[in-house]
């Protein structure tokens, strides 16, 4: 299985009583993530499945991959991919799905360098997931602790202009 880690794009500020759940992303933030899964394109990302955080400015990375991938299912929210959630519940999420050929997660810091780190196997690795930056990590195996291989990452350097 493929596993996409897309780290949401730049989001609004939070406003004055306002919820974190609820930043959006800025405009800048959308053409991040539309560039960035522009850019992936020929690393043929095809999800069979997206799966996103309940905040708005991850579901609206993940629907804005969607639109560019061309994928037609529904995205699934779930709490797995809050920004203070675990790796072993997000490991838990994707170990029930090991049917799909393709899972593209849409999230936030902390959680996805904790994860990427947890799927390879390499609780000290330390990984700088930028706003817009995409990592595979493909997996083979879904019995106790993952133990993936790092496909790739592409960094916003790569992509900006």
């Amino acid at each position: 299985m493929q596993v996409h880690l897309f780290r949401h794009g730049t989001a609004e500020d939070i406003r004055s009583g306002g919820s974190d759940s609820q930043r959006k992303l800025t405009a800048a933030g959308r053409e991040e993530v539309r560039l960035a899964i522009e850019c992936a394109r020929p690393a043929t990302i095809a999800p069979t499945l997206i799966l996103s955080s309940p905040y708005v400015r991850a579901v609206e990375t993940a629907e804005i991959a969607a639109g560019v991938l061309g994928f037609a299912g529904s995205i699934v929210r779930t709490s797995a991919l809050e920004p203070s959630a675990s790796p072993q519940g997000v490991w838990e999420e994707i170990r029930g799905r090991q049917n799909e050929l393709q899972i593209l997660l849409a999230g936030h810091e902390p959680l996805l360098s904790q994860l990427a780190a947890y799927l390879l196997d390499a609780p000290t690795l330390l990984i700088e997931m930028r706003k817009a930056m995409l990592v595979r990590i493909d997996l083979d195996r879904f019995g106790g602790n993952p133990r993936g291989i790092l496909k790739w990452m592409l960094p916003p350097d790569l992509w900006a202009s």
